[in-house]
């Protein structure tokens, strides 16, 4: 599984890419084992990505991608092509996100717990950048997307999805609405519910998106360096060089006005991930005898 090889955006219409991906599948369920590594190594940064936006931690993400691939390849001669593969493979990792069980972590994120968690995070000095392993201002950055993706994760499952697609990843909302299996319509109207919940909530606490509230992520990283949301010696979000989501994402509406574009560029604005363990343990699983038998590799 190359990690040189280019990005296929799943959320953007592409025929050739589409038939690309045919071609795959068809020899990958000839015995082509390294037609099965292709197809995961176009599809796996992206599904890792929706993966990590439903999800607490990269272990649990990397946990996730691994299944759905997992499933995805185990069930390939049951796809039939009524659909693209990438719809297919999408609607795998919506029912196997939707139908996880809840960790403890994530059942008791709740917009009213982070806001709690910023009103007793005082506000100080940053931290003495001898006394910290790393970069003062990569800790403020690392607090700033830490508190964002704690917000997105107060929006319930379904939610987080249509959000994930349709804002993050960019998705139309015909490539989201047939993914999720629902109407343009239907779509459209959860998309705009979870905007409200989520760019609301940030309106009201956060000074990156309305100057009146008084919350800097500069005046809070210590405090969220001693409660435990920011480990100084494991960056979760920021880095030296990473990619942001919306440099890779799909574009397919106009920019949103006032503070629901300014909510949503801080969402797009967090690292576009690489999917880490993953490729191994899917080689590992592709390796064991019952999968060989499968597919006959």
């Amino acid at each position: 599984m190359d990690p040189t090889t280019h990005d296929v955006n799943p959320l953007v219409s592409d025929d050739a890419e589409d038939r690309r991906d045919l071609a795959l599948v068809e020899a990958g369920r000839g015995g082509d084992a390294a037609a099965l590594e292709a197809l995961v190594a176009r599809h796996q940064r992206f599904l890792y990505n929706v993966a990590a936006r439903m999800l607490y931690g990269r272990p649990e993400a990397e946990d996730a991608t691994q299944e759905i691939l997992v499933k995805a390849l185990t069930n390939l001669g049951r796809f039939e092509g009524r659909s693209p593969f990438r719809i297919w493979l999408y609607r795998i990792a919506k029912n196997h996100l939707l139908n996880l069980n809840r960790t403890r972590r994530e059942e008791f994120i709740r917009f009213e717990a982070v806001a709690a968690g910023l009103a007793g995070a005082e506000d100080g000095a940053l931290p003495d950048p001898g006394q910290v392993p790393a970069d003062v201002q990569l800790l403020i950055e690392e607090a700033k997307l830490g508190c964002t993706a704690a917000m997105l994760l107060c929006l319930d499952r379904e939610q987080r999805l249509v959000y994930v697609l349709g804002e993050i990843l960019g998705a139309s909302d015909a490539v989201a609405a047939e993914v999720l299996e629902i109407a343009r319509d239907a779509f459209r109207q959860k998309l705009s519910r979870a905007r409200r919940d989520l760019h609301g909530f940030m309106n009201e606490k956060c000074g990156l998106v309305n100057p009146e509230n008084p919350c800097r992520c500069a005046r809070k990283t210590r405090a969220f360096i001693r409660i435990g949301w920011v480990d100084p010696g494991n960056l979760k979000f920021a880095g030296a060089r990473v990619r942001q989501v919306g440099e890779v994402a799909a574009r397919s509406a106009p920019a949103l006005p006032g503070y629901h574009g300014l909510c949503a560029e801080l969402q797009r604005a967090h690292p576009f991930h690489e999917p880490g363990a993953v490729a191994e343990r899917l080689r590992q699983v592709m390796s064991t005898t019952r999968f060989r038998e499968t597919f006959g590799v």
